[in-house]
C-alpha cells in the first residue's frame, strides 16, 4: 500500500510539473521572472503582430496566440526557456492552409491540438524521428527565403503581390518601379538597425562587478536596448507615421486599427460561411488536407527541438518556470491598453521585424558540411528545399519520402563482408529483414557456385545480426537446400539469443550454429582461420549508387 501511494503522489507531479516548482517558488525568483517577462514581452509583442501579417491573418491574432499557449504551457510544459506563441515558421505553415480566413485559422490550431494530444496519449512522439535533419534544414533554410522575400512587398510599399513564391518574385520584380519611397527607405532603416542592434548584443562583453558603476549602466542600457530591438524599432517607426499623419502626410503604409480586448472564449467554429453559402466542418478539414498532419508535426518538432536545445546549453533536465506568466501578462495590458497605439505601426516596420527574425534561419554552411560528411544526405535537403518554393507541404513530404526510400534501401542492401578460402565466409554488417534476404542469398549463390571450385562450407557470421523476421526465415531454408543439392553445407555461428531462439523455432532443416568462427571452420573441414587468407570485400550499397555519395 505504501509503494502505490508514492506512485499515486507522483503521477499528478508528472502530469502537472507546476506542482514541483510552485512550492520552492521565492519572491527572488518573482522579481527576475519580472524581468525576463519584460524583456521577451517586448520582443513579443511587436513579433505577435508581424507574424499575424505573415499569416495573413488580422494582427490582433498575433497578440491573442502569444498569451494563451503560455498560460497553458507554465502548468503542463517541462522548459524553461521555451515560449509558446506564434512562429515564422507556424505562421507560413497556416498562411498556406488556412486561407487567410480566421475560421480556418482557429479551427486548424484547434484540430492541430487534438491530434497533438491524441499523439501524446498514444506515445507517438517517436514519428518525429523519421522527419530527418536534412529535411528540417532544408525547409527551414527554404522558409527562411520564402518569409523575407514575403516581406519585400511591405518594404517597398507595394499592394495586391500574390503569396505564391515564385509568382511572388516575378510581380515584385516587374512592379519594383511602383516603390513606395517612404515605405523603402523607413523599412530599410528599421531592417539595419535591428540587425545592428543584434550584432552588438552579439559581441557585448558582459560588465565585471568590480568595474565602475557607470560601466555597468552603459552596459545594462546597451543590453537592453539590443534585447528590445523589435519593440524599440517598432515604437520608433510608429512615432515616424505619426508625425507624418500629423502633419497631413500619406508617406507610409500603415497597420490600422485592431480591436481592443480579448475574443469571447468559446469553441472553434465546424463551419464557414463564405459567398452566401456554409461550408461544412468534413469540406473544411478536406480544405486543410495534409496540413492536418504538417502543422501538428512541425509544431511539436520546432518546440521539441528548440527545447532540447536550450536543455543541452544550459545543462539543466526539462523544468517549467514563472518567466512565461510575467510575459503572458505584458501581452494581456496590450490588448488591453495599447491597441489604439498599434493603428500608427507601418507595414515596412514589421516586415523588417520579421526579416530580422528569420534570416539565422537560412544555414548555408549545411551543403558544405552535408558534401564533407555524408554527401547522400545531400538528396533529401535539395529536394525539400527546392520543393518548399514550390508549396510547403510537398517540400516537407517529399523530403521524408525520400529520406524512407534511402532509410529503406540501407535496409534492403545491407553491407556485407565476404572472405573466399578454405570455406566462404559471409558476414552482413547489420540486421536482416525481408527486403534483404534476396540479396543476401543471390550474393552467397554467387561466390559459392560461381566459382571454379565451389567450397563445401559456408559460414554465416551473425554477430551483427540482432534481429530476423519471417520472410528472412523463410528464404534461409530455401538457401540452405538450394546450396545442398550443390553438396555445399551451410552453418551459423556467433548468432545472438534472440535471433537464435526464431531460428531454432522455425526447426530449419540441416540448421546447424557454433558459438564462434573457429568452431565453425573446424567443423567445416577447415583450418581456423584459413577464411582470411583471400579477402573480399564488398557493400551492396555500392552497386548501385556513386561511391562519391556514401562518403
Amino acid at each position: 500500500m505504501p509503494a502505490r501511494g508514492r506512485c499515486g503522489c507522483a503521477e499528478p507531479r508528472r502530469l502537472l510539473p507546476v506542482l514541483r516548482w510552485l512550492p520552492r517558488y521565492s519572491l527572488r525568483c518573482l522579481r527576475l521572472d519580472l524581468l525576463a517577462g519584460l524583456s521577451v514581452g517586448l520582443t513579443v509583442v511587436p513579433q505577435a503582430l508581424a507574424y499575424a501579417e505573415l499569416a495573413g491573418l488580422p494582427l490582433q491574432y498575433g497578440l491573442y496566440s502569444s498569451f494563451m499557449g503560455c498560460f497553458v504551457y507554465c502548468f503542463l510544459g517541462t522548459a524553461k526557456d521555451v515560449t509558446l506563441g506564434p512562429t515564422a515558421i507556424m505562421s507560413l505553415l497556416v498562411s498556406s492552409y488556412a486561407f487567410h480566413e480566421p475560421v480556418y485559422a482557429i479551427l486548424l490550431a484547434f484540430l492541430s491540438g487534438c491530434i497533438q494530444l491524441a499523439m501524446g496519449l498514444l506515445h507517438l512522439g517517436f514519428l518525429l524521428d523519421f522527419i530527418s535533419y536534412p529535411v528540417i534544414k532544408g525547409f527551414t533554410s527554404a522558409a527562411s527565403i520564402t518569409i523575407s522575400f514575403n516581406q519585400v512587398k511591405n518594404i517597398l510599399g507595394l499592394q495586391g503581390i500574390p503569396r505564391q513564391f515564385y509568382l511572388q518574385v516575378y510581380e515584385t520584380l516587374r512592379r519594383i518601379g511602383e516603390t513606395r519611397a517612404g515605405d523603402a527607405i523607413l523599412g530599410l532603416a528599421c531592417l539595419a538597425a535591428l540587425l545592428g542592434l543584434r550584432a552588438m548584443k552579439s559581441r557585448l562583453r558582459p560588465a565585471a562587478r568590480a568595474e565602475p558603476l557607470a560601466a555597468r549602466i552603459s552596459y545594462l542600457i546597451v543590453w537592453t536596448s539590443a534585447t528590445a530591438r523589435n519593440a524599440l524599432v517598432v515604437l520608433f517607426a510608429g512615432l515616424v507615421a505619426y508625425s507624418f499623419q500629423a502633419m497631413g502626410w500619406q508617406a507610409l503604409t500603415l497597420t490600422g486599427s485592431i480591436p481592443r480586448g480579448l475574443p469571447a472564449l468559446r469553441l472553434p467554429r465546424f463551419s464557414s460561411t463564405a459567398a452566401n453559402r456554409t461550408v461544412p466542418f468534413l469540406a473544411m478539414v478536406q480544405d486543410m488536407g495534409v496540413g492536418l498532419a504538417v502543422v501538428p508535426l512541425m509544431g511539436l518538432l520546432e518546440t521539441v527541438a528548440i527545447a532540447k536545445a536550450f536543455a543541452a546549453q544550459n545543462n539543466y533536465r526539462i523544468d517549467p518556470n514563472q518567466e512565461l506568466l510575467a510575459m503572458g501578462a505584458l501581452v494581456l495590458l496590450s490588448l488591453a491598453y495599447l491597441t489604439s497605439l498599434f493603428y500608427y505601426i507601418p507595414k515596412a516596420a514589421l516586415a523588417a521585424v520579421i526579416i530580422a527574425a528569420v534570416g539565422p534561419m537560412f544555414d548555408a554552411g549545411i551543403f558544405s558540411r552535408l558534401w564533407r560528411v555524408k554527401r547522400l544526405d545531400l538528396v533529401p535537403l535539395c529536394v525539400t528545399f527546392l520543393l518548399c518554393f514550390w508549396e510547403v507541404q510537398y517540400g516537407i513530404v517529399a523530403g521524408v519520402v525520400v529520406s524512407g526510400v534511402l532509410l529503406l534501401y540501407s535496409i534492403a542492401r545491407p553491407p556485407v563482408k565476404v572472405w573466399e578460402g578454405d570455406v566462404l565466409l559471409v558476414q552482413p554488417g547489420s540486421s536482416l529483414h525481408f527486403p534483404a534476404i534476396e540479396s543476401l542469398r543471390d550474393m552467397i549463390c554467387s561466390h559459392a557456385l560461381a566459382a571454379a571450385s565451389a567450397p563445401r562450407c559456408i559460414i554465416l557470421d551473425c554477430r551483427h545480426v540482432s534481429s530476423i523476421d519471417y520472410t528472412v526465415v523463410v528464404g534461409l531454408a530455401e538457401l540452405l537446400r538450394e546450396l545442398r543439392t550443390h553438396g555445399i553445407s551451410l552453418a551459423f555461428c556467433s548468432l545472438q539469443d534472440p535471433v537464435l531462439q526464431v531460428l531454432l523455432s522455425a526447426d530449419l532443416e540441416g540448421f546447424q550454429h557454433f558459438p564462434s568462427r573457429e568452431e565453425a571452420e573446424w567443423c567445416g573441414g577447415a583450418e581456423p582461420g584459413s577464411s582470411e587468407a583471400a579477402t573480399f570485400s564488398s557493400s551492396s550499397q555500392s552497386s548501385l549508387l556513386p561511391s562519391g555519395l556514401l562518403q
